[in-house]
């Protein structure tokens, strides 16, 4: 009988330590979505060499107190912070560069002076499915080194529509913040727009006979009928055949590293990421570890 007690008072002694390591854990990390319970249990039981608990005995208890931890989830574009200890490197350096009630643009420095420094190419692409629920889409841009022979992110911002003056603010904030890195040295990177399957191959096609071709598409789009299409081509014509130098997203006469699945591969790559869409903070904190993984890859690389 006092053997069994002894064992239990043992028991409940080891209990409030595992809990009280791991809450303490939660507690010293600003950015609590990496924690991961069950490694952390796994470490801390092996260093206490006491009965320690089952792991599914506390696990519940656990996930509330590190929800608790948690910040509120954004459910509308208004509530985003302008401020955010969820806006900073692992270095402790601020990425989020700029905010309205219909953009807020991410750009790491790291990325900041990938854009700058090969502006050449910038290849840009749009996703749905990891856009938090208030938004409409999250826009990354891309660009390419040679003699690495790889592709970097470059920045990401999330959208709250698909209004024209929101892309053409986001294309200029970007270049404001390279040129503003850059010691006000203007930069004009090349932007290659992946839109539409349809016309998708327009940047890759002779200036000369882009204009023909558009045309051909609307007139079958209006024989078949296409009317949100019909909206479409309305806008890529006023945005990308008027408003923007063909210049600036054409490739017809720079073939030598064109993929379209530039950007694509990363969208499909951070759609597995999250079979779910999900919320502001666990976008935001994700793209943050993959960013910091990113860096330290190209750093390898240049040695």
């Amino acid at each position: 009988m006092e053997e069994n007690l002894i064992i239990d008072v043992k028991y409940d002694v080891s209990l409030s330590i595992m809990k009280h390591k791991i809450n303490d854990g939660i507690e010293k990390s600003s950015i609590p979505f990496g924690i991961k319970i069950k490694p952390l249990y796994n470490k801390i039981s092996k260093e206490m060499g006491l009965i320690c608990p089952e792991y599914n005995s506390i696990k519940s208890q656990i996930s509330r107190n590190l929800n608790k931890k948690l910040p509120s989830n954004v459910t509308t574009f208004a509530e985003i912070p302008s401020e955010s200890e969820y806006y900073k490197t692992k270095q402790g350096e601020n990425f989020m560069i700029f905010k309205n009630s219909n953009l807020i643009i991410f750009q790491f420095p790291f990325q900041a002076k990938l854009f700058r420094e090969y502006n050449d190419d910038i290849f840009v692409d749009g996703t749905f499915f990891i856009a938090p629920k208030f938004s409409y889409q999250i826009i990354i841009t891309r660009t390419y080194i040679k003699e690495l022979d790889s592709f970097y992110t470059t920045s990401f911002a999330i959208l709250k529509n698909k209004e024209q003056e929101t892309y053409k603010i986001l294309f200029e904030k970007l270049k404001k913040n390279a040129n503003t890195c850059n010691n006000n040295t203007i930069i004009e990177p090349k932007i290659c727009i992946q839109q539409k399957q349809s016309i998708s191959n327009l940047p890759f096609i002779n200036p000369e006979y882009i204009f023909d071709i558009y045309v051909i598409i609307k007139i079958n789009s209006i024989k078949n009928n296409y009317c949100q299409f019909l909206k479409f081509l309305e806008y890529f014509y006023k945005t990308y055949l008027i408003d923007y130098d063909m210049k600036i997203w054409n490739y017809y006469n720079n073939m030598e590293h064109i993929t379209k699945n530039a950007s694509e591969s990363l969208n499909n790559y951070l759609n597995n990421l999250f079979p779910t869409k999900p919320s502001f903070y666990e976008l935001i904190d994700k793209l943050n570890e993959l960013e910091h993984l990113s860096y330290y890859d190209y750093q390898r690389k240049i040695r």
